[in-house]
């Protein structure tokens, strides 16, 4: 059995890496994507992944099916297609470290898994993590489907990320009822600020986190907002709990991490969401924000996953 396993995008982010002599910009290859850096994190800090997905049979494909097998997450569900090229995102980065995308993705080989080509064996997991970009487009949309309907009935927790990047839907509009469709299957979820007023038209942040978890019968929320760290809400549990000050360079990965730090902490517990403490889950969300700080002073999303050393040096010099 697997501790955690992710469906969803494996793609190569571009990264900016100076200038060539011609003062060009010049990018940097670095294996990237939502869920994939989420159970990335996850085999940094020792647990047992796997991803599913789709890759181009490509030189990027095939390096990025090496790089899973590099970080010690197993590549047993993800499918090289011959027929179809794998994903590319260039980012684009602010001075502050924040980011922008433009993605090279038409289709793109992480849409077209389909629901047969899921190893029913990479199912066997005690969390499964997922985001919206699988739910963008046939077939991934219902492979992404299918495998939660398949979760529905087990003793597996579910993650979700309704991570919004309008330039890959149809519409804004295709896209909030896509991310809200899922919504119900889900028990954790992380958003940013930003996507929570998305997602429920209000700029209110306790107001619109309360209604979201009531609406859709949300275990855990967790809303980001960058430097000034995270709310959230665990059944009665709500609050807030402050960033850390690094020196960001790159917020690509930040939010994975975060969630992955989540995750890493439920199985820590090994115990039931209903029963965690305030202390459980104020220090659960600490540890994940200095997860997520950590990545931003490193260029790339999975190359800058840091080591439980790493977060524990931190938690202790702040």
């Amino acid at each position: 059995m697997y501790d955690v396993v992710a469906l969803g995008e494996l793609l190569i982010d571009f990264t900016p890496a100076g200038l060539s002599e011609n003062g060009n910009v010049l990018f940097e290859r670095n294996p990237g994507g939502a869920p994939a850096n989420v159970v990335a994190l996850l085999a940094k800090l020792g647990k047992k992944t796997g991803f599913i997905g789709k890759v181009g049979d490509d030189e990027f494909g095939r390096f990025l099916h090496q790089v899973l097998q590099e970080k010690g997450i197993s590549p047993e569900g993800l499918v090289l297609d011959a027929k179809e090229q794998t994903t590319l995102a260039f980012v684009h980065l602010q001075p502050n470290g924040e980011r922008s995308f433009s993605f090279y993705r038409k289709p793109g080989a992480d849409t077209r898994l389909r629901s047969d080509e899921i190893d029913p064996g990479m199912l066997d997991t005690r969390i499964f993590h997922f985001g919206s970009l699988s739910l963008t487009a046939e077939p991934a949309r219902s492979a992404t489907k299918e495998a939660l309907s398949i979760l529905q009935d087990r003793d597996v927790l579910i993650s979700y990320d309704p991570n919004l990047r309008p330039l890959l839907w149809q519409s804004l509009d295709e896209a909030r009822r896509e991310m809200l469709d899922v919504m119900p299957r889900a028990d954790i979820v992380k958003m940013s600020s930003e996507e929570l007023e998305f997602l429920t038209g209000s700029k209110h942040l306790e107001e619109a986190s309360q209604q979201l978890q009531e609406t859709y019968g949300l275990k855990m929320l967790l809303v980001t907002m960058g430097k000034k760290g995270c709310y959230y809400r665990l059944g009665d549990l709500c609050g807030h709990m402050p960033g850390f000050k690094v020196r960001s360079i790159d917020a690509t990965g930040a939010g994975d991490a975060f969630l992955g730090a989540i995750l890493f902490q439920i199985l820590r517990h090994n115990k039931d969401l209903a029963e965690w403490t305030a202390e459980d889950l104020a220090r659960s969300v600490r540890f994940a924000n200095a997860t997520g700080a950590l990545v931003t002073t490193k260029k790339g999303a999975i190359p800058a996953m840091p080591n439980l050393n790493e977060i524990r040096q931190l938690l202790e010099d702040d």
